[in-house]
């Protein structure tokens, strides 16, 4: 009799937590045991912040890259000190230093930014989905290979058409749309609107 009781408590025990966790997302638990009461690194968060804002010029002008270049040098070399020191704690650190490294020039950075990405997600951080995607299109497209979600376009030149990176067929939308990537017909579409003659 006993031994029926444990079981039957042991069994409801089981369920209990069971319903728990499914009614919590497992990332969202892992997220916050990860980050709670942790801050954002504010230099990592400024760095990237600086990042972006060089990729949209004011006024609608060009990018100056002859300014910008050195500037991604600089933030490159600081954002892997950081790294390589663990100073990334929560999912916005890992995000703002892949973000970073998307804009390197070398393959291993892009990987590296990839990698960032699944930590990231794993913390919480919904950013860095896209990012994922297109860190390894980047990193597959730096070493000639072909991209697998469409995020990557390349021109031969100042005043060559933008081309959309040759694409493996071995990713669905469905992968693409859970990485918050668009359609590969999406991605066509665009191309045809950068090239469109005003």
């Amino acid at each position: 009799m006993k031994q029926r009781t444990y079981t039957s408590v042991l069994l409801i025990g089981l369920v209990v937590v069971s319903v728990m966790l499914l009614s919590h997302p497992v990332t969202s638990l892992r997220a916050q045991s990860q980050t709670s009461g942790l801050r954002d690194n504010e230099e990592l968060a400024r760095l990237y912040k600086e990042d972006q804002a060089d990729r949209t010029p004011m006024n609608g002008k060009p990018i100056d890259w002859n300014v910008v270049g050195p500037r991604d040098r600089a933030r490159e070399a600081r954002v892997k000190e950081l790294y390589t020191t663990n100073q990334l704690r929560t999912g916005a650190d890992y995000y703002h230093v892949a973000m970073v490294l998307q804009h390197a020039d070398a393959p291993e950075d892009y990987l590296l930014a990839h990698e960032l990405c699944v930590v990231a997600i794993s913390k919480g951080e919904e950013r860095a989905k896209w990012l994922a995607a297109a860190s390894e299109d980047r990193f597959l497209m730096s070493i000639e290979r072909p991209q697998r979600f469409a995020t990557q376009f390349r021109s031969d030149g100042p005043n060559s058409a933008m081309r959309l990176y040759q694409v493996d067929q071995g990713v669905t939308d469905e992968l693409r749309r859970a990485l918050e990537v668009p359609a590969l017909a999406e991605a066509k579409l665009r191309e045809a609107r950068m090239n469109k003659k005003n």
